[in-house]
């Protein structure tokens, strides 16, 4: 491990992505703008501070891993790659594969989700409380960029989340999922998964938020977006425009 690395990003690139198979058989490596997804996230991670990078990799992975290898020396940062044999359970696991690449706060992104650097920086304003996490969340519930049958909601209380998921019926925000979390949450998975059968990374942020450790930090209106099929590829190709235009 790089021991001069103080901020890592890691990213969730393991899953299938089917809903945005007709544009390419890898999602992490399907252009918006002409630059794939994945290099989109990993620059991004950069802009927004991140000082090292973890991409997690399942479906197709070597291809994914040829491509974010080729692409750390233009990058200026290390990027690391975890292989998550599990990607086809749910995306807790992803986590939980680079566990051993994890020794201090860290922030979680996912391969799929565009957004504006700036939203990490707010994440990281003031140091995190031991064992506890960070959530930017959108509380614009008539964002047009989200997809309300797909999105991760989040109900919160005085800036404390309490409740996460995609079908719960009461909430006040969205689920960016841009993350800032210490390494409890890979107890926290462990234990979701040991003591309710829940290997999803919400799992994992349900625990830290029933022990009052996870936290809301609204984004004030920036930008992002789950690009996670072809009408949201297509507002995303408008709304995070390639770097020649």
């Amino acid at each position: 491990m790089n021991m001069n690395v103080k901020t890592k990003a890691v990213i969730m690139a393991a899953g299938q992505g089917s809903r945005l198979r007709e544009l390419g058989p890898s999602k992490p490596l399907t252009p918006v703008g002409g630059i794939p997804l994945i290099e989109r996230v990993i620059r991004t991670a950069v802009d927004g501070g991140a000082d090292g990078i973890v991409v997690v990799v399942g479906y197709l992975g070597d291809e994914v891993r040829a491509f974010c290898k080729a692409l750390e020396p233009r990058v200026g940062v290390p990027v690391e790659i975890a292989e998550n044999a599990d990607w086809q359970k749910a995306n807790g696991r992803s986590i939980l594969a680079a566990a051993h690449l994890i020794d201090a706060p860290f922030h979680i992104l996912m391969s799929d989700h565009l957004f504006d650097p700036e939203i990490m920086r707010l994440l990281r304003a003031t140091p995190l409380p031991a064992g506890a996490g960070r959530l930017a969340t959108d509380s614009n519930l008539k964002n047009p960029n989200v997809d309300l049958e797909d999105v991760t909601r989040v109900l919160h209380v005085d800036g404390r989340i309490t409740e996460i998921g995609k079908t719960i019926a009461t909430y006040n925000a969205f689920d960016t999922g841009v993350f800032y979390v210490s390494p409890a949450l890979i107890d926290a998975l462990r234990a979701s998964i040991a003591d309710h059968n829940d290997d999803s990374l919400s799992g994992g942020i349900r625990a830290l938020s029933r022990a009052g450790l996870m936290q809301a930090v609204d984004i004030g209106g920036r930008d992002w977006i789950d690009v996670d099929d072809p009408t949201a590829h297509g507002l995303a190709s408008r709304l995070f425009k390639s770097a020649a235009e």
